[in-house]
């Protein structure tokens, strides 16, 4: 269930029986020469609509601009400042907490968004500590759809070289997956990029000057696509169930987190 594609009516049913929902997170960032500028908001988003409908959860609309400032040297690039994404968040999750959600399951896309998205959960929780404790309780998790141990393995046993840290195969070939038409597989020079760190905008685009780290675009095909995407939305789903079936009315001091 869509909230983009839903009345309100129907937010306000859903909120009877439920008080969980999906957010995807993304950025809007380079990928190389042949990745694109959306691909961490499109394996993010199609992940998480796969799993609220495995699940019967409702799915928010994405984070579509993340912490992404590495990247601003290419074309294309958009970015929010950490602190910036940190009130976009807790913005967003304080307007649905307002309707009746309390538990928020953020599907990520962006390694870069991670420190941000876990401060502003550490924020959202502050708010309710140094207030007065009536507030309502709010749950938080972040799952980045590369992670889960099926999916790790997946991805080392399709490429035990020339995986890399950005414009990876793994996640492009999601994105040819849901978006065959537009897949390039061409190789590129280097074949695998080089490794490295980086600090700001201009020192990545000197260091990595095609946009990919340590990466071999060219080995993403549809068909990985298909299976990382199918092993995914398994992986996260269960880690969603098991998230949105805990208590909802746990109170600080209880047992668990």
């Amino acid at each position: 269930m869509l909230m983009q594609h839903s009345f309100w009516p129907e937010v306000e049913a859903y909120l009877k029986d439920k008080n969980t929902i999906i957010v995807p997170i993304g950025s809007t960032e380079q990928h190389g020469p042949t990745g694109l500028i959306g691909t961490d908001t499109l394996c993010a988003e199609s992940i998480a609509e796969a799993v609220g409908e495995t699940l019967g959860l409702m799915v928010g609309p994405a984070i579509s601009v993340g912490m992404a400032q590495h990247h601003l040297a290419f074309p294309g690039s958009i970015s929010l400042r950490p602190t910036t994404l940190i009130a976009v968040i807790k913005d967003y999750v304080q307007s649905l907490a307002q309707s009746g959600f309390s538990r928020f399951f953020f599907i990520n896309g962006h390694g870069g968004n991670t420190a941000s998205v876990k401060t502003a959960f550490s924020e959202i929780q502050a708010d309710r500590s140094f207030g007065d404790g009536k507030a309502t309780s709010i749950h938080c998790a972040l799952v980045n759809w590369y992670e889960p141990e099926g999916v790790a393995k997946l991805r080392k046993e399709m490429f035990p070289e020339g995986e890399g840290s950005h414009a990876t195969p793994s996640e492009l070939a999601l994105t040819w997956h849901l978006l065959p038409d537009l897949a390039r597989t061409e190789a590129l020079e280097p074949k695998i990029a080089p490794k490295g760190g980086f600090r700001d905008a201009a020192d990545f685009r000197a260091n990595f000057p095609d946009g990919r780290i340590g990466s071999d675009p060219s080995l993403a095909t549809v068909k990985r696509g298909k299976a990382l995407f199918e092993e995914a939305a398994k992986n996260i789903a269960a880690i969603c169930r098991e998230f949105s079936e805990e208590l909802s009315d746990r109170e600080p001091g209880s047992k668990g987190g």
